[in-house]
């Protein structure tokens, strides 16, 4: 969806390509017919969870009210996309014709697509720009419901300091809790990236050095991070 927003900031014939290259990947991720039914059972989840908190001393009924009410607005929202997410672009042959041929190297040239390319050249900035804005309309239900989603998650838990041993820290995890998003905080002028593994009981993370003509090799020394395990 970034990469959609992004490309749209700068309207020609290039950034417009790019529009429709991620749509037709977030059109891909939603093949899966289970992932409307997913989102909607997490914000169900979320709702429950949030309206147990309003007896709760000391919980700010009113902020507590509007998120409530956020939350089933966007879940009547998914509801009443009946059919499947994206549907309607999965139908449209113009789009069909790219999709096909985007999976093969070289295959989007004019000489395959012709019609692609009379409307990325012949029609104006404006006109592309308004029918890709429309074409994205059709994720602006689900697009809701995981941003208030992932929002709710990462401001769950707020980050705490621990520091690892030779680039190295291992973290175990509340299992009456589970934790459904580890976030990890490094300054950002660091030369290391953090590489996240782990299981159902704990997880580690290992700082590795970046080099990109070297494989990575994990940091030797002590170094100090933020760590949040989010729990909603």
């Amino acid at each position: 969806f970034s990469r959609v927003d992004n490309a749209l900031q700068k309207n020609s014939e290039s950034t417009n390509r790019d529009a429709i290259d991620s749509l037709l990947n977030i059109l891909s991720v939603f093949e899966r017919s289970d992932l409307k039914a997913e989102i909607i059972k997490e914000l169900e989840r979320l709702i429950s969870n949030l309206t147990a908190l309003e007896h709760t001393p000391g919980v700010d009924k009113a902020a507590l009210e509007k998120l409530l009410s956020e939350l089933d607005q966007t879940l009547d929202s998914l509801h009443l996309t009946k059919s499947a997410i994206g549907q309607t672009l999965r139908e449209n042959d113009f789009l069909y014709g790219i999709r096909q041929r985007s999976s093969i190297p070289g295959g989007t040239c004019d000489f395959d697509l012709p019609a692609y390319h009379f409307w990325l050249q012949h029609t104006t900035d404006e006109e592309r720009q308004l029918q890709i804005l429309d074409w994205s309309k059709q994720f602006s239900a689900v697009r809701a419901a995981i941003d208030i989603t992932l929002q709710l998650i990462r401001g769950s838990s707020g980050f705490t300091e621990f520091t690892t041993t030779s680039g190295f820290h291992q973290h175990n995890l509340d299992s009456n809790q589970p934790t459904q998003l580890v976030r990890v905080k490094l300054p950002q002028d660091a030369d290391f990236y953090p590489e996240i593994s782990g299981g159902k009981h704990r997880f580690t993370v290992r700082l590795m050095k970046f080099d990109i003509n070297e494989r990575p090799q994990q940091i030797s020394e002590d170094v100090n991070f933020q760590l949040s395990c989010c729990v909603m």
